[in-house]
């Protein structure tokens, strides 16, 4: 039985969420019709045990993006809270949940490569998939289409899977516990 978490925005108590990872099959990725090929090379990390296509809410990229709207001045001339909304909201996107061992949001952070589609690593899922540059992003004023997100490690697993799926459906938890 899951626990209550015992802490505001916990989402749920007694997960190991360092074997977890959600994944962000980002706007671009659906428009391109990559979910599959994405999907495939993150499970020869961890195992993908659920995925769907949701529409993305205001309050969902916003609490994902959270680092993002805090940090804002890091891409000066940028209005974020604007670009996330017109390139997330009322989109669709995919969500998955994988499973695997210790370490494993590490490990599937590690085959996406760097954001920068064009600075990622031949061999990584950006670099051999992406088609888009942060320097062609800033030009036109918009976020960099990178085609993916995972958890960054344990934490943001547990906020993820609030975020993209509820504490109240932690039975997508229950297969591999």
């Amino acid at each position: 039985m899951k626990q209550h978490p015992g802490r505001p925005g916990g989402v749920l108590g007694g997960i190991d969420w360092d074997r977890w990872s959600v994944v962000l099959l980002k706007p671009d990725c659906v428009r391109r019709n990559l979910i599959k090929p994405v999907l495939d090379r993150l499970s020869t990390a961890a195992e993908i045990v659920h995925h769907e296509l949701v529409t993305v809410e205001d309050w969902q990229i916003f609490v994902h993006y959270w680092d993002l709207l805090v940090d804002r001045h890091w891409i000066p001339g940028l209005d974020i809270p604007t670009c996330l909304r017109t390139t997330y909201a009322g989109q669709q996107v995919g969500i998955a949940l994988a499973h695997g061992p210790s370490g494993t949001p590490q490990r599937l952070r590690d085959l996406l490569g760097h954001f920068d589609p064009a600075q990622a690593q031949p061999g990584t899922i950006r670099a051999d998939l992406g088609t888009d540059s942060f320097d062609a992003a800033r030009a036109d004023r918009r976020l960099v289409e990178n085609l993916v997100h995972t958890s960054d490690d344990p934490q943001a697993t547990s906020r993820d899977f609030g975020t993209w799926f509820g504490a109240d459906r932690h039975q997508l938890l229950d297969r591999c516990a």
